[in-house]
């Protein structure tokens, strides 16, 4: 059944009300969801239900549109298969016609769309003229598009620049499962994990619908790990380049901005990136990590108190980063893999970023449990490389609050407690003074820690902490 993405049904339910013709597109990377979304939830509003073929020539497309046309309408022997899109979409026209008298909204849902485009077909130009000159003038339709090319969907439908501009009525980036979301996932699905074995293998497998639905129940995180990423023939032991290869033309380069920055899980600026990567600088560079952002691969961190300049880059897939970090290079008939691998000393840093990498992609949670869901934040990281005058000093996460107040968080994954020592006190000390002595600001400067177990309030706890997150926070469906 379908879980989570309230918001989303709602976005659907709200563009069915409507009185006029709607034109939806949902994007988001593979595997995350999209057609489940639109399919379950408007399982019986659906009257023309088509995908695109991956690859697959114009011809071919064409000939899987009609047929799926003659499906719907299979006494129409006399209709000629479509020699262009544009007489594809005339067929569809005459068809949805034939709901004129409908009182309530049809779905017309063209799945993987951007596998249409090929060169010169002419995809783009009849999409145009069916729209402008037919679908935005039925106002019982509800005209529904989809893929996991996002950048394509960006440039050529949210932000198209000839017919189709401004035509999309609304669009939907579809992001990975919550952590609140998987919890709600294991409970339907049965799956018994507590809250810090779903982080475990959330840390593993990111948030990917497709990826639990593999999930066997009565296996234990570590089980669940092996069987699927590092056992012969694991759903997940060759996932990683049919995942860009599916999702971008180029797809080296992708892979290349991916492999550099998971090497340097805290982030890379634009030199140190295209250096690593060995890529050149300039315009498919740029589009490459345009790509990868608006896919959710990678997100962009702007240095504290800067907008872009010395931004740094920073992998935030939970799934290319275990991929390259531990699956390549060790699936085979072993057993108990994983076992082996988590209790080596590369697992900590490891969990570490991973954890930290849930705080990014989680920032809603944290701002409701600081209280402050309300003000206007600005998120960043800061670095200082060092002085004659002071050493060096990092901050991963900054909240900067435009009430006054500046969060640098420090986040702890822990399988137990987390204590507080003399010398980590005096660490997270130097680096807010540190920080407030570099940047000037006028700002009240607090610690706050994000931890998976409460941290033990000792002395040095009370000394700097100002305010504690639990992951507990990351499951909350309110």
């Amino acid at each position: 059944m379908l879980v989570g993405r309230d918001q989303e049904k709602k976005i659907i339910d709200r563009l069915l009300k409507s009185d006029k013709a709607e034109f939806l597109t949902v994007f988001g990377r593979r595997r995350v969801g999209k057609t489940f979304l639109i399919r379950e939830h408007l399982s019986e509003k659906i009257v023309f239900d088509f995908t695109g073929a991956f690859e697959a020539d114009t011809s071919i497309q064409l000939y899987n549109f009609y047929s799926q046309f003659q499906r719907l309408k299979p006494n129409q022997g006399d209709i000629s298969p479509p020699k262009n899109w544009s007489e594809a979409f005339d067929l569809l026209t005459d068809f949805l016609l034939t709901f004129a008298n409908e009182s309530k909204k049809i779905v017309v849902f063209i799945d993987e769309l951007p596998w249409l485009d090929r060169p010169r077909s002419g995809f783009i130009t009849a999409l145009e003229y069916f729209w402008n000159q037919h679908g935005s003038k039925m106002n019982h339709l509800l005209f529904i598009t989809c893929g996991s090319a996002a950048s394509w969907i960006i440039k050529n439908l949210v932000n198209a620049k000839g017919g189709l501009y401004n035509r999309v009525t609304q669009h939907i980036d579809l992001k990975p499962f919550t952590l609140a979301e998987v919890k709600l996932f294991c409970q339907e699905n049965n799956l018994k994990f507590t809250e810090i074995q779903i982080i475990q293998l959330y840390m593993a497998l990111g948030g990917i619908p497709f990826y639990w639905q593999a999930v066997e129940k009565g296996k234990s995180v570590e089980q669940v790990i092996d069987s699927l990423c590092f056992k012969t023939g694991g759903l997940l032991t060759a996932e990683f380049k049919p995942l860009y290869h599916s999702l971008f033309g180029n797809a080296e380069n992708h892979i290349a901005v991916v492999e550099a920055l998971a090497k340097h899980p805290y982030g890379l600026n634009r030199t140190q990136l295209l250096k690593s990567s060995n890529l050149q600088d300039g315009g498919t560079f740029n589009r490459t990590i345009e790509n990868l952002t608006n896919s959710g691969f990678i997100k962009m961190l702007a240095p504290f108190g800067k907008k872009s300049k010395g931004a740094v880059y920073r992998i935030v897939d939970f799934f290319s980063t275990f991929y390259l970090k531990f699956i390549a290079g060790n699936v085979s008939d072993r057993t108990n893999v994983w076992q082996n691998l988590a209790s080596k000393s590369n697992y900590a840093a490891w969990s570490g970023y991973a954890f930290e990498n849930i705080c990014l992609t989680h920032l809603p949670d944290i701002h409701r449990a600081l209280g402050i869901s309300g003000v206007f934040t600005n998120v960043s990281s800061w670095q200082f490389k060092g002085n004659d005058e002071v050493g060096g000093a990092q901050v991963d996460l900054v909240i900067d609050r435009n009430d006054g107040i500046i969060h640098l968080c420090e986040a702890k994954f822990t399988n137990s407690e987390f204590i507080i020592t003399k010398e980590y006190n005096a660490t997270l000390r130097k680096k807010r003074t540190i920080f407030q002595h570099i940047t000037k600001t006028k700002k009240m400067v607090v610690t706050t820690l994000i931890t998976t177990y409460p941290a033990f309030q000792n002395k040095y706890y009370n000394e700097e902490v100002h305010s504690e997150i639990t992951a507990d926070v990351f499951f909350d469906t309110k």
